[in-house]
C-alpha cells in the first residue's frame, strides 16, 4: 500500500462547504488521475455538471452490472451526448457471474445477507477495484442526507480500501432538495425512475420506489435491515 498518498494532508471544510470548492481542492489533494464513479443519479448529473463548467481534469467511469435499468442506459447516452462525454464502462467477469448463477440461482441475494454481498462483490466491488486501478482520486455522489449509513461522511477522505486514493464527496453537505433545485435548474437529464419515486437507483432487481417519510436508500435492497444497505463499494 503507498503509505506516501495515505500520508498525504487532506484540506478542511467548513461544516457548509459547497461542492466547488470540494471538487478544485480534492483534484489538488489528489495530485494526478481523477475519475468520476457514475451511476447516472441525479447527485452524478448534478456533479458532472459542475465538472464540466469548472473545466476539471476529471473523467468518467461506470460499473454495468448486468442488471441495470433501461432507464439508466437511456441517461448514460444523453449525457455522452450533451457533454461529448466518453465513458470508460466495466463489467463484472462473466465466469464468476456464469458460476454463481448456476450454484445459486438468479435471486440467491435476497436469500441472505451473505449471498448479498457475494454478488455485489462479483458484480460490481471487484470492477471497481479495476475502475480505480492507476487512479489518485475518485469522485462519488454521496451525500450525509442519504442513509442511516453515511451521517458522518466527510467532504474529502483517504480510501484505505483502495491503497490510500484521494476520495471527493462534493454533495456531501447538500439536501436533496438542493440537489433537486440544480438540476432543474440545468435542466439535466434525470433518470425518469426518479420522478416514479425511486430517489436511489441501483440494479433493477434490487431497488424499488419508496413510500413518503422512507430514507432515500430505503429502497435499495428493501428487505434488509438500514443498517445494511451498502454493497461494498462504499465503506
Amino acid at each position: 500500500m503507498p503509505t506516501t498518498q495515505i500520508e498525504v494532508a487532506l484540506p478542511q471544510f467548513a461544516d457548509d462547504a459547497q461542492p466547488t470548492e470540494i471538487l478544485e481542492k480534492g483534484v489538488a489533494a489528489a495530485v494526478g488521475a481523477v475519475q468520476l464513479a457514475c451511476s447516472f443519479s441525479v447527485e452524478d448529473l448534478v456533479i458532472l455538471d459542475l465538472i464540466h463548467q469548472l473545466r476539471l481534469p476529471i473523467g468518467v467511469f461506470a460499473l454495468d452490472t448486468g442488471r441495470l435499468n433501461e432507464e439508466t442506459y437511456q441517461v448514460a447516452e444523453r449525457i455522452s451526448e450533451r457533454y461529448g462525454l466518453s465513458i470508460d464502462w466495466y463489467f463484472p467477469k462473466h465466469e464468476a457471474v456464469e458460476q454463481l448463477l448456476r450454484a445459486k440461482g438468479a435471486y440467491s441475494f435476497r436469500d441472505s445477507l451473505e449471498n448479498r454481498h457475494e454478488c455485489c462483490r462479483l458484480r460490481k466491488v471487484e470492477p471497481l477495484g479495476r475502475a480505480l486501478s492507476g487512479l489518485k482520486g475518485w469522485v462519488t455522489g454521496m451525500r450525509k442526507e442519504q442513509s442511516t449509513t453515511r451521517t458522518a461522511l466527510p467532504c474529502i477522505e483517504i480510501d484505505v480500501l483502495h491503497g490510500g486514493l484521494v476520495k471527493i464527496n462534493p454533495l456531501a453537505n447538500w439536501s436533496e432538495a438542493q440537489v433537486w433545485d440544480y438540476a432543474k435548474e440545468h435542466r439535466l437529464p434525470v433518470n425518469k425512475l426518479h420522478a416514479q419515486g425511486y430517489p436511489s437507483i441501483g440494479c433493477a432487481p434490487c431497488t424499488r420506489a419508496i413510500s413518503e417519510g422512507e430514507e432515500p436508500r430505503a429502497g435499495r435492497w428493501w428487505w434488509e435491515n438500514p443498517e445494511h444497505k451498502e454493497c461494498g463499494l462504499h465503506r
